[in-house]
């Protein structure tokens, strides 16, 4: 399935896109695409519903962040071998944990706002994991099963905040506006292999990142049987998995930074698209 949110900022609803490309109600089903329906019972219970008989959504409404009232959003760095060597960083022994604040979310169609006085905005393509299930001491093996689906985020990243303003990674990657989110939540089941997916990102027309999630230094499942030692997962939880090559710091011969105006396209195989255009906070 490919569940989605969509209606005003604040007041999505729920809804699902049927194998014609339709957006059909959700909201007589589910009160929200979020950790209280990520679960295994009711996932099935929508498997099963004839959805021709839901409510086409007339129209084109905007499209939410696919996951409502997240409750972590943890964010893995470095987590690409290619991205790694094109910043000149060494191979992590462990992933690198940071966060990224809830109130960076936002729909994947929805306008990037980079903070004042910011030069150094950056776009990163990523694997969005949702989970579904209660996690704790979670094994590599078992880990894939605790998934409810996967995603596209764009981890826009401010690289000066992110570095220079003494702390940790968190004051570059939780700008307001700096995690959209979706289109599509689209269930394990559809995802054969989440380390065989083709991704991308283009920023006014032009490829900037090509790569594939075979890449990853530490896959899904060795990701959530890591955070699972560390914390408990919950229901509507996401995990960003890292980017591959082509941020713009990695530029060469000199860093390549977002400007007002620009217009980042994004997506992963299977996920769907993003299409965002960058204002500068006033």
């Amino acid at each position: 399935m490919k569940l989605v949110r969509y209606g005003k900022a604040g007041e999505e609803k729920p809804g699902l896109i049927d194998d014609e490309g339709n957006l059909r109600d959700l909201s007589r089903k589910i009160k929200d695409v979020d950790g209280s329906t990520l679960n295994d019972k009711t996932l099935k219970m929508l498997r099963e519903l004839n959805v021709k008989r839901l409510k086409k959504v007339e129209g084109r409404p905007r499209i939410g962040p696919c996951v409502g009232s997240i409750g972590k959003f943890l964010c893995i760095g470095l987590n690409y071998s290619d991205h790694a060597a094109e910043t000149g960083a060494s191979i992590p022994e462990h992933p690198i944990l940071f966060f990224k604040a809830n109130s960076a979310v936002v729909g994947p169609n929805d306008a990037v706002s980079m903070p004042r006085n910011s030069k150094h905005t950056d776009w990163e393509v990523e694997l969005g994991v949702v989970i579904g299930r209660k996690a704790k001491y979670v094994s590599e093996k078992d880990a894939l099963k605790y998934v409810a689906g996967y995603c596209v985020i764009n981890d826009v990243s401010e690289r000066h905040f992110q570095t220079q303003l003494t702390g940790q990674w968190t004051k570059g990657k939780s700008c307001d506006t700096f995690g959209p989110t979706g289109p599509w939540l689209v269930t394990r089941d559809e995802v054969k292999d989440p380390q065989s997916l083709d991704m991308w990102l283009d920023v006014n027309g032009k490829r900037m990142q090509t790569g594939n999630t075979s890449t990853m230094i530490f896959t899904v499942a060795q990701i959530i049987e890591h955070l699972s030692s560390l914390m408990t997962l919950h229901p509507g939880d996401v995990i960003t998995t890292g980017t591959p090559p082509g941020v713009g710091m990695g530029m060469k011969p000199k860093p390549k930074y977002l400007k007002e105006g620009d217009v980042m396209e994004l997506g992963i195989e299977g996920l769907g698209q993003q299409k965002q255009k960058v204002k500068r906070d006033k």
